[in-house]
């Protein structure tokens, strides 16, 4: 027997995707045509908090001085992050940097580029946790490097992916009925159950792994200044936090290691803050192991996304944060060269 509903919710099936190229020709790209439907309503589903919210920015604004906090772990961080630079890296657990050109034959990057800002309106709905929604991208990006899959399947590994990590990561995580009614009955709870398998299967249960926001959590600390006032130092990580969703819909953006982009987010809304200032020090450097000119095509990509020269078509993410508790977001100048000098 279906639950009831509370109160007016939406539900989208993502319709027949276009066929475009694999290149990422974006800009002509009529934003009324975009393959998203709006139904009816949804089962309202109570969960934890969306993030960023207070009680994240006020962990992450954390003093620096912060060593007697035992969540903090000072005495292992390092021997902790060296580890999961490691397992970034492990090549089980990264896509092929272009699995949609070398083993995809039906799907484009457009395609996965309407899935994924899909998935974003998705975890909002149900207020998933932010790791749950860059887990998700990963599994996805990690089966298609694996598996040639129809177009028609492309939105049911979306949910089965989702399914997954929720389980993973999140306290009340979704039921598959909800993935069901949130594709409009699209997939049987069937459909959705076997994928879940073949994922696990093509993964070979190979599920924890860092992700952006894992970095993004440490280095924020660090990217904070002592005469930043309290509403910059909230713009500054709700930035990060904007930039960072901004990089999943670019395809461009798979091949860098999580912990790149998570530093790029940081190059870029430091300049975007203060851009007559250099936003990298020895302390960032130190903190996050890059330097400017490692960044420099992560940063320009996610640059182009924030201008909308890329993606522009692209609503979710955008539309997430015009909300007024995340404080505006500022306009960008272009980044001058010379903040990527080796000199």
């Amino acid at each position: 027997m279906e639950k009831p509903l509370s109160k007016e919710k939406k539900r989208v099936v993502l319709g027949d995707l276009p066929n475009l190229s694999n290149a990422l020709v974006l800009a002509n790209v009529n934003p009324s045509a975009a393959p998203l439907k709006q139904i009816t309503k949804a089962k309202p589903k109570a969960k934890s908090p969306i993030l960023p919210n207070k009680d994240d920015v006020s962990k992450l604004n954390a003093s620096k001085n912060d060593t007697d906090d035992p969540q903090i772990c000072r005495v292992y961080e390092s021997d902790i992050y060296q580890y999961l630079h490691k397992l970034e890296a492990d090549p089980k657990k990264r896509p092929l940097p272009d699995h949609i050109e070398t083993v995809q034959k039906d799907v484009t990057v457009y395609m996965r580029g309407i899935l994924v800002d899909w998935l974003v309106e998705v975890a909002e709905e149900y207020k998933l946790l932010s790791d749950t929604l860059y887990m998700t991208i990963s599994y996805i990006d990690r089966f298609l490097s694996l598996n040639v899959v129809n177009r028609k399947k492309l939105q049911l590994l979306g949910v089965s992916s989702m399914l997954i990590v929720a389980k993973y990561e999140e306290i009340n995580p979704p039921d598959v009925q909800d993935f069901c009614y949130i594709t409009d009955n699209t997939f049987t709870k069937e459909e959705i159950v076997k994928m879940e398998a073949d994922i696990l299967k093509s993964l070979k249960f190979e599920l924890g792994s860092p992700t952006i926001m894992t970095f993004l959590r440490k280095h924020a600390r660090v990217a904070q200044e002592d005469d930043m006032s309290v509403f910059i130092l909230m713009q500054l990580e709700f930035l990060e936090y904007y930039l960072a969703e901004l990089s999943l819909l670019d395809f461009d953006c798979v091949k860098f290691l999580p912990s790149l982009v998570a530093a790029s987010t940081i190059f870029l809304a430091r300049f975007m803050i203060r851009p007559k200032m250099h936003p990298w020090n020895s302390s960032l450097e130190q903190c996050t192991g890059y330097r400017p000119w490692d960044l420099k095509e992560c940063v320009l990509i996610i640059h182009d996304l924030y201008l909308s020269r890329r993606g522009g078509e692209l609503y979710a993410v955008r539309n997430k944060y015009k909300h007024y508790k995340f404080k505006g977001m500022p306009s960008s100048p272009d980044i001058p060269a010379s903040f990527f000098s080796r000199c």
